[in-house]
């Protein structure tokens, strides 16, 4: 919600997307009231279904409504292996295939509003993979929660950096970046250790504003306007391991996903 009310507070007409009905439309009353901006709408979807990420594009495009950022940040942390309602292992639908498919359904509404930026919220968390396992994709044979929310988050960066590619010449700008070890809600669906882990890590934890500023520095600062296809740190390009930068690797991804999705 930190980057959501950053960008009201500047004044952009915003829409949210979360799975929670209730929390979505809390969230926006309080971004209202922090930020006097009216031009506040929340959709419900759940990204672990394919077909609601459909229904949300669909929803959206109907309006017929300018897009000039799309902020990639849904995000799940699971301790054990769970499956999505499509069948693919939970952390790789929400984190990354959710967002391919999104992205690609408002690919032309966001190349008709041009000037147009897609910020991708990934992690350096990818260091704890070493490339996309195209062989098991949703990890039924071996399953290690970390190098798993990692798989995911690579996803996020081969995406961005192909996006970057496809998108030259188009006024519409790419990048991913890390937000750091934020105190948010994450992983607290796992249970008892899940709720309790936050609250213990939370002194070593930055703020929600902090890990969001580098978010909204990507969608809002005319520092970055026209530069696609990069990886920031607390607002500053940062190098990935070797294993985001494999050209071969995102391109196969893209096939993968577009033959996953159906788009």
């Amino acid at each position: 919600m930190s980057a959501c009310l950053a960008l009201a507070r500047a004044g952009a007409a915003l829409v949210l997307i979360g799975r929670s009905e209730a929390r979505g439309n809390e969230a926006l009353e309080k971004i209202h009231r922090a930020s006097g901006n009216e031009r506040l709408d929340f959709r419900c979807a759940d990204f672990s279904s394919l077909a609601e990420v459909r229904r949300v594009a669909e929803v959206f495009l109907s309006a017929n409504r300018p897009l000039h950022v799309l902020l990639n940040n849904a995000g799940v942390m699971n301790t054990q292996h769970k499956l999505s309602a499509d069948g693919f292992e939970e952390m790789f639908a929400v984190n990354y295939l959710a967002h391919f498919l999104l992205t690609r359904l408002l690919l032309p509404c966001l190349e008709r509003s041009a000037p147009a930026r897609i910020v991708h919220v990934a992690s350096n968390a990818h260091a704890f993979c070493k490339g996309i396992n195209f062989d098991d994709l949703s990890h039924g044979k071996r399953f290690s929660a970390f190098p798993v929310y990692g798989h995911s988050k690579l996803a996020n960066m081969l995406f961005s950096n192909e996006l970057s590619r496809r998108l030259r010449g188009t006024g519409v700008s790419s990048n991913a970046m890390h937000p750091g070890a934020v105190a948010t809600g994450i992983g607290t669906n796992n249970g008892i250790a899940g709720r309790l882990a936050p609250l213990l890590l939370k002194p070593f934890f930055r703020s929600p504003e902090k890990g969001a500023a580098t978010a909204v520095y990507l969608a809002s600062s005319a520092e970055v306007e026209g530069i696609s296809g990069q990886y920031f740190y607390d607002s500053a390009p940062l190098i990935p391991k070797p294993w985001a930068l494999d050209v071969a690797a995102a391109g196969r991804l893209w096939a993968v996903s577009e033959h996953l999705t159906g788009c």
